[in-house]
């Protein structure tokens, strides 16, 4: 995860990223993702980032073990940061995704069968999925949020809070 942290600091894509190191895209999602780099990639790594070998030893030596250190790991307000950001992103692609087919489907069926509009029916459809996707990614309710989850187990424990 400090692969990432130190990725989005420089503002770099993964892409680019690649470039700069040496290394595949697929392989810098694995790091990134907490699976366990080769020697060579972390030199490589740690020459991009001007870091010390040892920062990026010990991120994945705490991976291994699940040690937590204080430089290496992420806390927890930045993973959920992360994640909020990736969820938000995954949104705009979806809509960007909606947007793009229903608009070719209205060509289609616009040219295809002017007298009834079909496109109609998959634009809703998939329109709710959206919109389930957009109340989720830009967290509109959390009726069944983690602490909603959490106070409803002290509560069946008897710790109310």
């Amino acid at each position: 995860m400090i692969v990432k942290k130190l990725r989005l600091k420089k503002c770099w894509s993964q892409e680019q990223l690649s470039q700069f190191s040496g290394l595949s895209v697929r392989t810098i999602q694995r790091i990134e993702q907490g699976q366990k780099a080769s020697l060579e990639s972390l030199k490589s790594l740690a020459a991009v980032f001007q870091i010390n070998l040892d920062d990026l030893q010990q991120e994945s030596d705490m991976n291994t073990n699940n040690e937590v250190t204080s430089n290496a790991q992420i806390n927890l307000e930045e993973q959920k940061a992360m994640e909020y950001v990736e969820g938000i992103k995954s949104f705009y692609q979806h809509l960007f995704s909606y947007i793009l087919v229903i608009s070719l489907l209205t060509v289609i069926n616009y040219f295809s069968s002017p007298s009834y509009f079909w496109v109609v029916w998959p634009a809703m459809g998939w329109g709710i999925g959206i919109i389930s996707h957009g109340i989720r990614a830009f967290e509109i309710f959390s009726l069944f949020s983690p602490e909603w989850e959490k106070r409803q187990i002290e509560k069946r424990l008897g710790r109310d809070l």
